[in-house]
């Protein structure tokens, strides 16, 4: 279920009234997740767990002035041991499990590197909590991160591995029991991209041509203003292919035949997680494509694949290929890399796999 735009922004003043309208939603035999409820209920997920504060089972984060905000006590995380990190957007979520080493910033941006690998954006993190809540297998807890529409950015799940005294005793140092009601703001549309002609096409290819590493690939972006789908479009087909949307099946099943370590990351506005290692256990289940494997699961929504591409970016090591997936609206939800660490080429069995993909698109 697609989360409704909000038009106007969202006091949680009266939570006992949201909490009932959720109840009396359950009490019809529904019995959705969090974030599907809110949806139905016309709410942000995070209103939901604001108006929790009132039952208790959930309590506000106090977030700090400084430009990491949270990061502070995202930086005490390693004395929990083992958790489980979740990222998602609209239409993927990905989950991983192991160790949150300390993070390091510059600023609002940051990075958490081990097990657990993310990109962190805390200037798009307005709202922390930490959540209790009864499951079919017993109680769990969570720290919960979202912005300020109420859209969820981060959460990290406690498992029976994770050192609970300490987990909850960094949530309890960071609790703000007097925190006002959340507000949210209203979700802004996405701008519409410019028109193709008004784009600089040669040069945005000359400069596609001349990247020396993928990551100078969002400066060109803002460069030529021009959107990542529209810059697709525009690079021509030696430098991204559209393929099937059935091409993330191929891959990943593909992937997982011949042992092959691969690189996924799904991120959202405040953060981006990344998986490295191999695939194992593929799975459809419904509209779900799903990877099962025990320390990374993957849910991809494939209706929501608006198109698919296989791109090429040269850099210092040599070209680089991935499978990216955007939604109906252009927004980038998964990409998917061979894995390789900074300095080195690309595997030539990856290359052979997503280059196989484009070519067979080709003919």
């Amino acid at each position: 279920m697609r989360i409704p735009a909000v038009t106007e922004a969202l006091v949680v003043d009266q939570p006992e009234d949201l909490l009932a309208r959720e109840a009396a939603l359950r009490a019809g035999g529904a019995t959705p997740r969090m974030r599907d409820a809110a949806a139905s209920l016309g709410v942000p997920e995070a209103a939901l767990v604001e108006a929790r504060r009132a039952n208790g089972t959930a309590r506000r984060l106090r977030r700090p002035e400084a430009p990491e905000g949270f990061g502070a006590m995202l930086a005490r995380l390693p004395e929990a041991g083992e958790v489980m990190a979740l990222t998602r957007n609209e239409a993927c979520v990905h989950e991983v499990h192991g160790r949150f080493n300390a993070p390091e910033f510059q600023g609002s941006v940051g990075q958490v590197v081990g097990p657990i690998d993310l990109r962190l954006f805390t200037r798009n993190w307005a709202y922390g909590y930490l959540l209790e809540e009864e499951t079919r297998s017993g109680p769990r807890r969570s720290l919960q991160f979202f912005d300020g529409t109420g859209t969820a950015v981060h959460k990290i799940y406690a498992t029976q591995k994770t050192d609970m005294a300490a987990f909850d005793r960094i949530a309890d140092e960071a609790a703000d029991p007097d925190a006002a009601p959340a507000s949210f703001a209203p979700v802004e549309p996405r701008g519409a991209d410019r028109p193709d002609a008004e784009i600089d096409t040669a040069g945005l290819r000359e400069a596609w041509e001349a990247l020396g590493h993928t990551h100078e690939f969002y400066g060109l972006l803002r460069r030529f203003k021009v959107g990542r789908a529209q810059a697709m479009r525009l690079a021509g087909p030696e430098r991204a292919r559209e393929v099937p949307a059935a091409a993330i099946r191929e891959v990943l099943n593909g992937a997982a035949a011949a042992g092959l370590p691969i690189m996924v990351f799904v991120g959202n506005p405040g953060c981006v997680q990344i998986y490295s290692g191999p695939v194992t256990r593929i799975e459809t289940m419904g509209p779900w494509l799903n990877v099962l494997d025990p320390g990374f699961n993957l849910h991809l929504r494939e209706d929501r694949i608006g198109s698919a591409w296989v791109v090429r970016k040269p850099s210092v090591n040599g070209e680089i290929h991935s499978l990216e997936l955007y939604d109906a609206e252009g927004e980038v939800f998964v990409q998917v890399f061979g894995l390789r660490k900074d300095g080195e080429r690309e595997r030539a069995d990856w290359r052979a796999l997503v280059g196989g993909i484009a070519e067979v698109a080709a003919c």
